[in-house]
């Protein structure tokens, strides 16, 4: 990079701060941190506990994205100030220095453009996840086995911790469902790109004729709702059925009917939760699981979503994804046309610049 490239980027990222600054206002921002220190300062602000908690939630949002903004900002006018200073002292040396320092300051304006996107109501919450496998037997069930794996190194590189709720193993390999919950900041924000038919290409361990086999598996993501948002379920609407739990789980596996499934009639979602040796408890979570779903069915019906993966095919048509091992190899997204040929990274967990994509897409 010399000093006119350089130039040219600082032009280029000041004007993605700007916009990001019309988005954002950070003064009015700043004015209603500063309104929220007066509420609390009232004795009777905290007497009403959930709007305190509702309002502190608002509070640390704010405050993030501000911090965030702010620390961008000012890496930006250091670089401006320092790269003015060197040019007109000669200084190569330290030009040179400057112009390595480029992707640090690239990256810290990507990840405020993401925080930004991530400005939905839900996007905050946890994740809930689903994965399906499509017909094919083993071999798509050992697909969403891996997919599954996918997302379990995913929060783990993030930090996010993650809930199993249910488990199904696969008769030879792999499994027939998983459905569990990826906690931390922003993990629906995250991952809610992730709903969709998920395809791959490959060699085909389970063929001794070594054939390529194409598979797919749903991926199902809803946010974690809170407690108070107020979805009604009728009894007659729903069906629940008891089942020994599989798995790990000790002496308790296939012991006692701890395990419950929900099928809501009137959209034929079906929950699954086993996660606990109390069958109460297993309830009162499948309850909480099928009511993610309907508010996350709604959300998509009010945007005009046709991607409802519960009433979608898994198979060909459908797919936001493909995965192909051979006869090359590559990672592509249909909707962002992001591509990569680091396949192993990815189903390493390493899908955050694909999922950043998605995001980008979308906005």
């Amino acid at each position: 990079m010399d000093s006119y490239q350089y130039s040219e980027l600082l032009k280029e990222l000041s004007n993605k701060v700007e916009n990001i600054a019309k988005i954002i206002k950070p003064d009015t921002l700043r004015q209603e941190l500063e309104d929220i220190a007066t509420q609390e300062l009232d004795p009777k602000f905290w007497e009403d506990t959930k709007r305190a908690g509702e309002i502190g939630k608002q509070k640390s949002k704010i405050t993030r994205l501000l911090e965030a903004y702010d620390r961008t900002n000012g890496l930006l006018e250091d670089g401006k100030e320092l790269f003015t200073l060197l040019e007109s002292e000669g200084d190569e040396a330290g030009l040179a220095e400057l112009f390595t320092q480029a992707p640090e300051l690239e990256s810290s304006i990507t990840e405020l453009e993401i925080q930004v996107m991530l400005s939905e109501p839900n996007d905050a919450l946890n994740a809930i996840i689903t994965i399906q496998p499509g017909a094919g037997g083993t071999e798509s069930q050992d697909w969403a086995s891996m997919l599954y794996r996918m997302y379990l190194r995913y929060a783990e590189r993030r930090g996010y911790k993650v809930e199993l709720l249910d488990y199904q193993d696969g008769e030879e390999a792999g499994i027939k469902g998983v459905a569990f919950i990826i906690k931390g900041e922003n993990a629906y924000g995250y991952l809610k790109g992730e709903n969709g038919v998920h395809r791959l290409v490959r060699i085909s361990p389970f063929d001794a004729n070594a054939k390529r086999h194409t598979s797919f598996s749903s991926v199902q993501v809803s946010p974690e709702i809170d407690d108070d948002i107020d979805i009604v379920i009728e009894d007659k609407d729903i069906r629940i059925d008891t089942y020994r739990a599989s798995g790990a789980g000790g002496q308790h596996v296939n012991k006692t009917e701890s395990a419950i499934r929900i099928t809501h009639l009137p959209t034929g979602i079906v929950v699954q939760c086993q996660n606990d040796r109390s069958q109460h408890k297993n309830k009162a979570t499948a309850l909480k699981m099928l009511k993610s779903k309907l508010y996350e069915l709604e959300r998509q019906k009010q945007q005009e979503d046709i991607a409802t993966q519960e009433k979608s095919e898994i198979g060909w048509g459908h797919q936001i994804r493909s995965y192909v091992l051979a006869p090359y190899q590559q990672v592509k997204d249909l909707r962002s046309g992001y591509a990569t040929s680091d396949t192993s990274g990815v189903l390493d967990g390493d899908i955050d610049t694909i999922i950043e994509s998605v995001l980008v897409h979308k906005r």
